[in-house]
């Protein structure tokens, strides 16, 4: 894995993110030596799920999307859970930060729902990624490519399907983030 060290990455995550899929990246990247921003639609805590359903714990949030400036940050990671990727692409504040971030060419990470946000700001055209079966229609209509892999490295876009995908995710974050 590669070396993070000295460089911030925004965790854009509201309530409903998938629990794994908010901490394992989160674990990745510090122990690669960066520092981690949980930023959110909110100031206040955000809850957690395992398996989209049963809620888990809770996270305090570090940062309101709303007073983010984008060039803080060196990447971006999207975690996926069905109501946290809703909540987030619906939401303008959200959506421009991944637009800017992913625009400036520097590394976005998403999982299993997190390209929900990318196909609401049409992002994805051109694209070839991977994401939560349920998704794939929404983005092949935006204009992406879909392939059923573990781990995608599109450019600066890395995405993975599910939980399960976890341990190579986390590794390409760590390594395209570490450029």
């Amino acid at each position: 894995m590669g070396t993070l060290t000295g460089k911030r990455i925004a965790i854009l995550a509201t309530d409903g993110v998938e629990e794994v899929e908010l901490t394992e990246p989160r674990r990745a990247v510090e122990a690669a030596g960066a520092t981690a921003d949980l930023v959110s639609l909110s100031a206040t805590e955000i809850q957690s799920m395992t398996s989209d359903i049963t809620p888990s714990a809770t996270y305090p949030v570090d940062r309101v999307v709303a007073d983010v400036d984008p060039a803080e940050y060196d990447a971006l990671i999207l975690p996926g859970g069905t109501v946290n990727a809703d909540r987030l692409r619906m939401d303008a504040d959200a959506r421009s930060l991944v637009t800017a971030v992913l625009t400036a060419g520097k590394p976005v990470g998403v999982i299993c729902h997190g390209p929900w946000t990318l196909v609401e700001a049409d992002l994805v055209k051109g694209r070839t990624l991977t994401s939560f079966p349920s998704l794939r229609t929404d983005i092949r209509n935006a204009g992406g490519t879909v392939v059923d892999e573990e781990v995608v490295v599109d450019d600066n876009l890395v995405s993975s399907r599910n939980p399960d995908d976890l341990p190579a995710f986390c590794k390409a974050v760590v390594d395209t983030f570490a450029g």
